[in-house]
Parts: structure tokens; C-alpha cells; sequence
């Protein structure tokens, strides 16, 4: 029976976090709506589909408690809004933004639709300067871009938890102070909960904190991201911030995908996951970037933990059709006690050299580079003749290449948890090289046999 003019008792049915709300007369695709069930039960939800007078409700919290005849639906005629402010910087919320740090909340100046649209290409500003995480196998071989996404592709059992937290910690724009950073979180264990607020209590830069614990309702954790998206943007393009967006893990966000397509009775794509999966990542991921005429930028590094080490998933195999390039861990370097353990021959940022600088600068940091990726490159070939030959059985030259390899694992990739800043690695990166005998530091000359 309907009540009023925005008011229902019609549902027909509950399924998991979503109800089915018939003889709907006025609604629109994302409104939100509140749920009114018995014994003073109050949620929040947004209509996701529309089929004639019939409207699909998706809940925002635990539909435990509801039932068919007592439960209430009141349409807003409102799309999903997110308070915004300065204020918000230093806080830590959930995934619904509730403070979740004890104190009161903020005043908001205004407040911002979560769902947002993507840059318009046209309207995009280009790369330059790169923001400094304090890792040398990123700063120096694959630079993060402001304005760039540039996923970290992990593994079950690697610690992208603890690069995730080094890199909170020492990221910073070089000569700038409107640096933040907004921390997502998503399906966090209490153990892990733990280690990422000792980290967010530590940093002494602009943060903004948003907290998924993984006792949280499913959709939850897809409402997450796209808060702190909005409020990465009102501080980048109102307030004139360059905003890092560091989210873990994406494959939390998109198994909670799976979960609600499968609910709606959707036709699953592949390995289960709904076909419009890579258009709902690209949504969050188009939203970094930089806008002309306007000061600041959105910087993206979602870290994905790749599915039975499969970088053939749809989940990274996705993300990386929409990102530029990728950071890749190694098991292999981690079982050798290497930290942080990045593969630099799968990993890529196709920004890097518009944002290493220009000139001299930009062509030095681009040899020192280059030479260490071919050099290590052709250490690493190496390695396989030598468990079929033996160490004795190479030329002397292999033998360097070698022995460089080793060197490069041990003292430029592996840093621990100290920072490094871009000149220190490249200084170290100059070092081991000059311990290489038979490199050359011209450019290779397809007409005449490689130096090294």
C-alpha cells in the first residue's frame, strides 16, 4: 500500500543486501532512499535498477531484521552525496564516512555526488613531475606520474601490505607542501586494521583515511572507493592539492562485485565476475588525472593481489588495460629476503618520461636508467645458462653480468624500510655500474655488435 508520495510498503522480496520494491510510480537510477524496518531499524540504500513500476534497492548495511509487511521505503529524490571539507584531512572514516577515529564530525562546506563522472580526454592536462614514494626500483626505473594510475600487481603472501604502508609514509611531491594522500582500505581484518592505523597515525603529511573492515555489509565495500575518489577530487581541483589515491586491494572490491551480480541474478562473465566489470573499474580509475586550468591532480595506485599468481585474472588483466603500466612482486626476490621484492622486468610506467623533467636531467636519469635495465636485463639470461654450464663454463664478460645482477638485487632494489630519495638511487644505480666492466653508456648501435 503505498503511503505517500515518496513512501512504499511494497516489497515483495530480500534477497541478500538487495530488496524489490513493486508499484514504484516516480524513481531514478541511483537514488538513495531510507529503509524504515520494525523496532526502529533504519538503512540507507540506492535504487540500482528499474523494470516498469518494479525497482531494485540496494541496502547499505545488513538487511537482517527486515521483513516483507513491516518494512518502509522512503525515495529521496537524491542521488548519493558525500559531505566534503578541509576538515576532513587527519580523519579516519568507514566505508559509508562515519568517523571512525572517535571525534565528533566535521563541518561540511559542500557536499559531492560519489558517483562522479570520469576526465573528459579533451579536458586533460598533460603528466609532469613525478610524485617520490621513497622506493628506488619505482622512483628511479618506473616513475609514478602525478595525475598517472599505475597499479601494484602482488601475490598471496607477498607484503604489499607493508609497501602499501612504506609507500604512505614516504611518498612526497618534491619543493611542494600541497601534498596528501587518501588511504582506501577495503575488506581489512582486525590484525590488518591494526598495522595500517599504527602507519596512519605516524604520518606527518595530509591524510584522509577510509576504513572497510571486513565485518562490514558487501556493498560497503563498493561505496568505499568512490568516497575517497570524491573527496581525492574536491581537495585536487577545489582546493588545489595533488592528491595521492592509494587503495587495497582491489580484488576485495571486485569479489564484492561478483557477490552482488550474483544476488541480482546476473549472467556472470568470466571466472564468475559480471560483465560490465571493466567498465565499473574504469569509472574509478579515470577518475585521476589532472584538468587544464586547474591546479592540482589525482594520482592512483590501487594494489591488486593477483589470484593464484595469475597475471592472466580478469582482475589485473583488466586494470591493466585501463592503467599506464604496472608494478609487479616477486616471489622469488621475496624468498631471497629482497624487500621490497619488484620485479623491474615485468614492471612499466608508460608516463615516466614526461614526468623525470626536461633536458639534461631527463636524459641522464633516462641513461642511468636504461642501462640498468639492460644490463640486468641480460644478468638474469645469464642465470639460466649458468645452471645448465656451471659458473665456470661463462666467458668472463657473462660472469660480470652476473655477478651485476646479484648486486642489483641485493643493493638497489632491496632498501628495507628506509627511504631513499630519486638522486640516492640513481647514485647507487651509477655505482653498481661502474663496478660493471664491459657496459657502455652510449646507445646501442644496431649496425655494429652490442658492447655488453
Amino acid at each position: 500500500m503505498r503511503l505517500s508520495e515518496h513512501s512504499y510498503r511494497t516489497v515483495s522480496c530480500i534477497r541478500g543486501p538487495l530488496l524489490f520494491v513493486e508499484n514504484v510510480i516516480a524513481a531514478r537510477i541511483g537514488e538513495v532512499v531510507r529503509i524504515e524496518g520494525p523496532e526502529g531499524l533504519v538503512l540507507d540504500g540506492e535504487v540500482l535498477r528499474i523494470e516498469n513500476d518494479t525497482v531494485l534497492i540496494q541496502v547499505f548495511g545488513e538487511t537482517r531484521g527486515l521483513d516483507i509487511d513491516r518494512t518502509r521505503i522512503v525515495f529521496s529524490d537524491s542521488i548519493k552525496q558525500v559531505p566534503v571539507s578541509e576538515e576532513c584531512l587527519g580523519r579516519i572514516f568507514d566505508g559509508s564516512f562515519r568517523p571512525l577515529d572517535g571525534d565528533p564530525p566535521f563541518y561540511a562546506t559542500k557536499t559531492e555526488p560519489v558517483v562522479s563522472r570520469a576526465i573528459n580526454p579533451v579536458a586533460r592536462a598533460r603528466p609532469e613531475q613525478f610524485i617520490e614514494t621513497g622506493i628506488a626500483a619505482i622512483d628511479a626505473l618506473n616513475t609514478l606520474v602525478k595525475g598517472q594510475k599505475l597499479p601494484i600487481f602482488s601475490c598471496a603472501g607477498l607484503p604489499s601490505k607493508e609497501l602499501a604502508a612504506d609507500i604512505l609514509r614516504h611518498s612526497g611531491l618534491l619543493g611542494s607542501k600541497s601534498f596528501a594522500v587518501v588511504f582506501v582500505a577495503l575488506g581489512l581484518t582486525s590484525r590488518e586494521y591494526t598495522y595500517y592505523l599504527e602507519t596512519i597515525e605516524s604520518l606527518h603529511k595530509p591524510f584522509v583515511a577510509i576504513v572497510n573492515l571486513a565485518d562490514r555489509p558487501v556493498v560497503e565495500r563498493l561505496l568505499a572507493p568512490r568516497v575517497g575518489l570524491t573527496i581525492a577530487e574536491y581537495l585536487a581541483f577545489e582546493k588545489g592539492l595533488d592528491v595521492l589515491v592509494l587503495v587495497s586491494d582491489m580484488v576485495n572490491y571486485c569479489d564484492a562485485l561478483r557477490e552482488v551480480s550474483t544476488a541480482r541474478e546476473e549472467l556472470p562473465g568470466r571466472r564468475g565476475y559480471p560483465g560490465y566489470m571493466y567498465s565499473d573499474l574504469a569509472s574509478l580509475y579515470e577518475r585521476a588525472g589532472r584538468i587544464k586550468g586547474r591546479e592540482g591532480s589525482v594520482t592512483m595506485l590501487p594494489v591488486v593481489t593477483m589470484p593464484e599468481d595469475d597475471i592472466t585474472h580478469p582482475i589485473p588483466d583488466l586494470t591493466g588495460y585501463i592503467t599506464e603500466g604496472q608494478i609487479v612482486l616477486s616471489r622469488e626476490l621475496y624468498a631471497r629476503g629482497i624487500y621490497p621484492p619488484i620485479d623491474v622486468l615485468p614492471s612499466l610506467s608508460r608516463l615516466m618520461q614526461q614526468g623525470i623533467g626536461a633536458g639534461q636531467t631527463r636524459d641522464d636519469h633516462r641513461r642511468v636508467a636504461d642501462r640498468l635495465y639492460r644490463n640486468y636485463a641480460r644478468g638474469r639470461e645469464v642465470r639460466k645458462l649458468e645452471a645448465i654450464v656451471g659458473r665456470d663454463g661463462l666467458p668472463e664478460k657473462e660472469v660480470g653480468l652476473l655477478d651485476f645482477s646479484s648486486a642489483f638485487e641485493r643493493q638497489f632494489i632491496h632498501q628495507g624500510e628506509q627511504r631513499r630519495s630519486v638522486v640516492e638511487s640513481l647514485d647507487v644505480g651509477l655505482r653498481l655500474l661502474d663496478e660493471l666492466k664491459g657496459d657502455s653508456d652510449a646507445p646501442s648501435d644496431p649496425d655494429q655488435p652490442d658492447s655488453a
